[in-house]
């Protein structure tokens, strides 16, 4: 049974695991080297929390006694109490891998890990803990109080035991749990991703211009919101880091990133993070960038 948890990570993907622990009635731990960010994670956390009041799903009362379940940290003193670590740390290999290493000695020895890559080889990312066994991907979807979805991804060492329990802790959580093999990207990325990359293609080669490339998807293939604006959504750096894991993980050329999608990580346009990606959020509304 999973009672304390440690979230590694307060960004986009932390704060929001970290909430729906919290009202699932669970202690956590959530852990940044920034106090800042910190501050804002909570900020967050509550402003979701009221969105919810306001739909009719939580009470006031709720917000309160989700919070109390929520400690900032930025230390490692909590580790020895916790049944389970997720760690939510960015996008990238490297910096995964130097905090799960580091985790190990400092867990009692029945605690689970979870990563919440999207895209990252879990059982490569196991490989480096003292507990490949105990080792799992639990990637939540974003925006995480509202997204339904958790992917459950087994590395090759992945007992049966870490898996149900993790499965378990996902229904508690009011989400629906879904098995991915460990291949690159598991199921959600591996077709979300390549789509809005042959949109910044669509866009690339002048097919049609950011709005017309959103509107049609929208209005013809019946989606929430277009590709670009989707992706904006992610963060562009995030879209080139998965499209690059399968585009070197599976070696095929229809992964390619697009060169325009580069270009703007490049020049530091990311998306709604930054202010500026597919479109200029600066204003009152986004206006297309091309």
């Amino acid at each position: 049974m999973i009672n304390k948890v440690s979230v590694i990570g307060a960004g986009q993907m932390g704060n929001g695991i970290a909430h729906v622990l919290a009202i699932a009635g669970i202690d956590v731990f959530l852990k940044d080297i920034s106090e800042e960010q910190l501050g804002k994670a909570l900020k967050t956390i509550e402003r979701n929390l009221r969105r919810q009041v306001g739909r009719g799903a939580l009470s006031e009362g709720d917000i309160l006694k989700a919070l109390a379940h929520i400690q900032p940290v930025t230390n490692d003193d909590h580790l020895s109490e916790v049944d389970l670590v997720i760690e939510a740390a960015t996008e990238n290999e490297e910096i995964k891998k130097k905090i799960l290493s580091a985790l190990g000695p400092q867990l009692k020895p029945e605690a689970i890990i979870a990563t919440n890559t999207s895209s990252i080889s879990v059982t490569r990312l196991a490989a480096i803990t003292d507990r490949p066994e105990q080792f799992i991907g639990m990637h939540f979807m974003n925006p995480v109080p509202v997204m339904q979805l958790v992917e459950l991804i087994r590395g090759i060492a992945t007992n049966e035991e870490t898996f149900d329990t993790i499965k378990d802790l996902t229904l508690r959580l009011d989400k629906t749990p879904t098995p991915a093999e460990d291949f690159p990207a598991f199921i959600v990325n591996r077709i979300l991703l390549p789509m809005i990359n042959e949109a910044v293609y669509t866009l690339y080669e002048g097919v049609g211009s950011v709005r017309a490339i959103d509107t049609a998807m929208r209005l013809g293939a019946n989606h929430p919101m277009g590709p670009l604006q989707l992706a904006d959504f992610i963060g562009l750096d995030v879209c080139l880091a998965i499209m690059q894991v399968l585009y070197e993980g599976l070696a095929d050329t229809k992964y390619r990133p697009c060169p325009l999608l580069v270009k703007y990580v490049e020049a530091g346009w990311l998306g709604r993070k930054s202010g500026r990606g597919f479109y200029d959020y600066s204003g009152d509304e986004p206006i297309p960038t091309r």
